[in-house]
């Protein structure tokens, strides 16, 4: 036997661009043993993903290339072996999760046919592999498996179908489970159980699992060692316990330091008028009722964050005040004025007032305009705004305002990271100046560094600019550190509502208290205490 399951030797991973070659992965070295879990932490674009995915041998070629190293399983080097060999380990011995189940399961089959093709590939009886397909199903906890058989991809929710990506990759028993980011666009109580689900099925199999992740509090949930990569470089490694308690390399120390949660709650604002007063407002979608008689206020240079699972009514509310969708009924007084009943010519005038930041700026930016072009569309609407001759000006004002320099103002945005494309988004936002931005999961994808960088920004435009954000995420630390006031929802309704100190420390209902308890710490000798009292409340 090998010492190791997994050991990779100084791995090495470049890319040929048309503007040179691009290291991705530098002299990387690291093991895993059995029954294991081992954390890959860093940033987009350190390497964490070009090095799992060498491991499964699904890096393009050309224009990547294993530039030097060895990886090896149970101590014979997957590198040097024959496709045809490689192909038999890939799923049986070796099996992978990814970040976006949507994009990795087939859309046209349903998943009882995709389990059971990863089965039959390797050999299994189709019989056989019809039962195995239902157990897996049921294992990984999805609802009237039989039924679920039979259904497409997008029939599943988010935490479903990474549920049944966990079945595919668990068909074969595999010895290694590599998992990419697996919870990162997940609610929090669906993160914890696809966590607990991977740690329990861990302990049944016995198989080791590398995961891959920006997220401390993931670590912190399920790794029992850690390594630390940067610009493709491992810069740091050892127990979850030691990284985190005594960093030795800068970079650890910033990603630490930038884990949210940890700073002074804000004092609400009181005695002002509110902006925004929302009242009874009810959407439905033929039978099923999106929102059931919200109402809130909001005041001028306030944040209201708006908490809750997918399927609660976050993302409805956000698109009914901006007037993408039109509600059923209720009110929504915005200085007095209705904006539910505001003509198209009223409210072609008031959006400058209203902007809003979606989730994914890949999405919400044209890809076919520049940075400039962006921006400056705002003012090619709304051209009483400013002089064409102040736009360029203008423009670098509000770039560097964002983080970002004037140099930036050519380039398109795929030229670009995620966390500066958010960036693009805000600046776009705030070229119309308005009194109220909606932020809508604006910094759930984003790394940590770049997640507090985003929330200081917009701390900051706050208290400069009085802008008032309603805050929609799922992200509990982040919403401690930057909201006034907490609106928890649940199935269309409002939970709870208030102060983010009353939210965090006196929390009344029990879907807040699960949130809550849901959330992962960074620290890990905290995030041990949570788990065990949340087991010991399970019991």
């Amino acid at each position: 036997m090998a010492d190791h399951l997994l050991e990779v030797r100084n791995l090495s991973v470049e890319f040929h661009t048309a503007v040179g070659v691009v290291k991705a992965v530098r002299e990387m070295s690291y093991h895993l043993d059995r029954g294991e879990t081992l954390a890959i932490l860093g940033e987009s674009g350190s390497g964490k993903s070009v090095s799992s995915s060498a491991i499964m041998n699904l890096i393009d070629m050309p224009p990547g290339r294993i530039s030097s190293g060895e990886i090896l399983l149970d101590g014979v080097d997957l590198l040097t072996m024959p496709l045809s060999q490689r192909r038999e380990i890939n799923g049986r011995k070796i099996a992978m999760i990814f970040q976006d189940p949507l994009s990795h399961l087939n859309p046209v089959y349903t998943v009882g046919w995709q389990i059971r093709e990863a089965l039959t590939t390797h050999g299994t009886d189709g019989t056989k592999a019809q039962a195995e397909a239902l157990r897996l199903l049921g294992r990984v906890g999805i609802p009237d498996p039989a039924h679920a058989l039979d259904k497409y991809p997008h029939e599943f929710s988010g935490g479903q179908r990474q549920r049944v990506m966990i079945a595919m990759a668990l068909a074969l028993r595999p010895d290694l489970l590599i998992a990419d980011e697996p919870t990162t666009a997940l609610d929090v109580t669906v993160q914890a159980e696809v966590l607990a689900l991977l740690k329990e099925l861990q302990r049944e199999t016995g198989m080791a699992v590398l995961i891959i992740t920006h997220d401390l509090g993931v670590v912190a949930e399920i790794a029992d060692r850690v390594v630390v990569m940067e610009k493709g470089v491992l810069v740091e490694a050892g127990t979850v316990r030691e990284v985190y308690k005594n960093p030795q390399h800068p970079y650890t120390k910033k990603l630490i330091a930038a884990a949210p949660g940890k700073g002074a709650m804000h004092q609400p604002l009181t005695g002002a008028t509110p902006v925004l007063s929302v009242r009874d407002v009810r959407k439905s979608y033929g039978a099923f009722s999106a929102l059931k008689g919200i109402s809130f206020d909001l005041l001028a240079g306030e944040t209201l964050a708006v908490v809750g699972e997918s399927g609660s009514g976050k993302s409805t509310l956000a698109r009914i005040l901006v007037r993408l969708d039109e509600p059923d009924s209720g009110s929504a007084l915005w200085k007095g004025r209705d904006l539910f009943t505001l003509s198209p010519a009223e409210l072609y005038k008031l959006r400058r007032d209203l902007q809003m930041v979606f989730q994914d700026p890949t999405q919400s930016l044209n890809p076919r305009m520049t940075v400039y072009q962006l921006i400056s569309e705002a003012w090619v609407i709304h051209p009483d705004i400013l002089p064409k001759a102040k736009w360029r000006a203008r423009v670098t004002e509000l770039l560097t305002q964002v983080g970002l320099g004037p140099e930036h103002m050519g380039r398109y945005p795929h030229q670009f990271s995620g966390g500066q494309r958010q960036r693009i988004a805000i600046a776009r936002a705030l070229a119309l100046e308005p009194e109220l931005i909606i932020c809508d999961e604006a910094v759930s994808a984003l790394d940590v560094s770049v997640q507090a960088q985003v929330i200081a920004l917009l701390d900051r435009l706050r208290k400069e600019m009085g802008i008032a954000f309603i805050f929609i995420a799922h992200d509990l630390p982040v919403v401690r550190d930057f909201a006034d006031h907490v609106m928890v929802m649940q199935k269309g309704e409002v939970v709870e509502l208030g102060t983010v100190r009353e939210i965090f420390e006196t929390p009344q209902k029990p879907y807040t208290q699960a949130l809550l308890a849901a959330g992962l710490d960074p620290d890990p000798d905290v995030q041990a205490e949570n788990r065990a009292a949340r087991l010991s409340h399970a019991s």
